[in-house]
């Protein structure tokens, strides 16, 4: 009979741990989700030929079948040509779940090509 209790007791404590890594995995795909999303905003921002507008924007992206919510802030860096690019997104609870922060580099100077003598 102690035999069965213990036993027992055993069964439900890995049945708990079952389902809370059960949820847990669930969290982690969203986080990396979140974390996609916010990476390929801000990459967008810094590798667009135009620089982005400065101050706040906002947008939502569909990715892994779901609706994720972006924010992005861009301010200026130093003299004002270098950018910073903060983006933050939340799910559909309003959770932040994932961040990424990029530098954009002054745009390079357009090249005259001179032909003739």
């Amino acid at each position: 009979m102690v035999a069965l209790v213990v036993f027992s007791l055993a069964a439900l404590a890995l049945i708990r741990l079952e389902g809370q890594t059960i949820r847990s995995t669930g969290f982690v795909s969203a986080t990396l989700l979140a974390q996609i999303v916010a990476r390929n905003v801000a990459i967008e921002a810094v590798t667009d030929a135009q620089p982005p507008v400065r101050g706040r924007a906002t947008g939502v992206e569909q990715a892994g079948g779901r609706a994720w919510n972006w924010v992005r802030e861009v301010q200026p860096l130093g003299d004002g040509d270098v950018q910073r690019v903060d983006v933050a997104v939340s799910d559909a609870g309003g959770a932040v779940m994932g961040r990424a922060t990029m530098v954009r580099p002054p745009a390079a100077p357009v090249a005259q090509v001179r032909t003739g003598p």
